[in-house]
């Protein structure tokens, strides 16, 4: 079983889960992230520490489908939707290297 990325939150002293997903969130996702919360906090988490919590990034959800699968789970987790661009925002153009000088490190 493989977490796609794993943190941990100095502030809330507890690991942070993260699955990424490139499509609808589906109510299966709830299930995983779950397992994977429990696994981390019997083998993984320190005695001081708080509980893992989970994050499920997709493209897209339906409120309520998330909320059906979540009603009975009591492990923190939540979803959250992102979006995509082909266009670098302008805040980020002075700071993150252009495509020549990408081209240029390899």
């Amino acid at each position: 079983y493989f977490i796609d990325l794993l943190f941990f939150n100095r502030t809330l002293q507890a690991l942070v889960a993260f699955e990424l997903k490139t499509g609808k969130f589906k109510p299966e996702y709830a299930g995983k992230m779950n397992f994977y919360l429990s696994a981390l906090d019997e083998f993984v988490k320190k005695p001081h520490e708080n509980p893992s919590i989970g994050i499920i990034l997709c493209k897209e959800k339906n409120n309520k489908t998330v909320e059906f699968a979540f009603r009975n789970l009591n492990a923190a987790m939540g979803v959250a939707t992102y979006t995509t661009s082909r266009k670098l925002p302008e805040q980020f153009k002075n700071i993150l290297p252009d495509e020549n000088m990408l081209k240029n490190l390899m």
